[in-house]
């Protein structure tokens, strides 16, 4: 397999394309280019098929440097997943790192919105002509009263593309010393790829 004209060295899975978004704006942020250095993320379509993508990219298959990102409420797909391409037993979330396999907790969104603060997401969800509809939101009982970052995490989860579109711009919004730790380490694990 090929990426840009590079040989495939590495590979990122993570579970949909708004991580995937989220990753390649990130690199490109930090100066990266990664289908010249023969990176790629991969978005699995769910934590349920890394078991598939491990047989294609891991040691049974293509055997390029794998790293991962993935949600806490998916753990145990990934563990089982990695367990199952033999690349450990019992794998605990420590060791699953050791891998390049990092956590976002509770998910993407949920790290991106923390790292910002919830002002400066709604600044962003304005930018985006959006902020009448997650007034809007807010004004529904069952999320009335609840705090504006569980609110934003409830927005972006809701409309179509909405999470796929905000992943890239909340990045680019992104101070880069306040990268949220599981992006900038799966990037990071992976670049050693390039040596």
């Amino acid at each position: 397999m090929r990426v840009a004209g590079a040989d495939l060295r590495g590979v990122v899975l993570v579970e949909g394309v708004s991580d995937q978004s989220a990753l390649e704006a990130l690199a490109e942020r930090r100066g990266r280019d990664l289908g010249a250095e023969g990176i790629a993320v991969v978005s699995i379509g769910g934590a349920q098929a890394i078991g598939k993508f491990l047989d294609r990219f891991g040691p049974k298959g293509l055997d390029v440097r794998l790293a991962g990102l993935y949600d806490a409420g998916e753990e145990r797909d990934f563990q089982r997943g990695l367990e199952r391409a033999g690349l450990g037993f019992d794998l605990a979330r420590a060791e699953m790192e050791q891998l390049g396999f990092y956590v976002c907790v509770a998910d993407l969104e949920e790290e991106l919105i923390r790292a910002l603060g919830a002002a400066s997401v709604e600044d962003v969800v304005d930018a985006q002509g959006d902020l009448g509809a997650f007034r809007s939101l807010q004004r529904q009982p069952p999320w009335r009263g609840r705090p504006a970052e569980e609110q934003l995490r409830r927005f972006m989860g809701s409309g179509s593309g909405r999470k796929i579109r905000y992943a890239r711009l909340l990045v680019e919004a992104l101070d880069l010393t306040q990268v949220p730790r599981p992006l900038d380490a799966v990037l990071a694990h992976v670049s050693e790829a390039r040596e």
